[in-house]
């Protein structure tokens, strides 16, 4: 229902993430525990043609059971040995993803190394305290922004929010809000990027008296709105404000 409600909008993508992060990990299984994500009571997993070795101890699992030849498993199989062909294929199949992962950061580290100082437009994709981090529209490249290069400010990381606020300014990062970005370092080794923020945050209410504009000295602000006072000099103006990121199968399940 959330998906679908969130079809066509410019967040989909990054909610269909979101959503798909919060699902169990798939694994292989002995058992048939069913399939979760296609709401079935018995499934098992396996291609044609075979791709992975569940899908070939299936095939032969389906031999042997419809007598269909003598490449299928011995008779002496037992249910023991199923589970630890099921680990250990697990196992391979989270170092396989890892690998792909890391090949691909470093494929895109190495493309972007000789565009240092280039800007680009994204989306925060990720957000914890110590800083933020941004998926480049086109490309899809992942970098970081720590939270120290933000400005002369402390932020304050809201984990039900996703976001971090700077405690004098006001100034608010979250998940989903789209950002312009330059590229300071490309470490193709590593496989990871690192950005510096262009565009200014959302302005969230922190109860002081102004805030500052980005690139601007310490201790030039943004007037505060205006409280129906005037302050003693007469000027009625607020004084300066302070300003200091498988599948499933018998299977694999979810």
């Amino acid at each position: 229902r959330i998906l679908a409600m969130i079809k066509g909008s410019e967040n989909e993508t990054l909610i269909n993430e979101v959503v798909l992060r919060t699902q169990a990990q798939a694994e292989y299984v002995a058992e048939n525990y069913g399939h979760f994500g296609l709401n079935l009571r018995r499934y098992a997993h396996f291609t044609s043609p075979i791709r992975r070795y569940a899908d070939l101890i299936v095939h032969r699992a389906l031999i042997t059971g419809l007598k269909l030849g003598d490449d299928g498993l011995p008779k002496s199989t037992t249910l023991a040995e199923l589970r630890e062909v099921a680990t250990r294929i697990s196992a391979a199949e989270r170092r396989a993803m890892a690998a792909e992962r890391e090949t691909t950061d470093r494929l895109i580290a190495h493309f972007l190394a000789d565009q240092i100082g280039a800007s680009f437009d994204g989306r925060i994709g990720g957000v914890n305290k110590a800083g933020l981090f941004v998926k480049l529209d086109g490309t899809g490249a992942d970098g970081f922004i720590p939270a120290s290069t933000l400005g002369g400010d402390y932020y304050r990381y809201d984990e039900a929010a996703h976001a971090l606020t700077g405690e004098r300014t006001g100034e608010s990062w979250r998940l989903g809000d789209r950002v312009h970005v330059k590229l300071v370092e490309a470490a193709p080794v590593a496989g990871a990027l690192r950005f510096e923020l262009l565009s200014a945050g959302r302005t969230v209410a922190t109860g002081r008296a102004g805030q500052r504009r980005r690139g601007a000295p310490y201790g030039e602000s943004r007037p505060a709105a205006p409280s129906g006072r005037k302050s003693k000099a007469g000027s009625g103006k607020a004084g300066p404000g302070r300003t200091k990121p498988g599948k499933s199968g018998p299977g694999k399940r979810r």
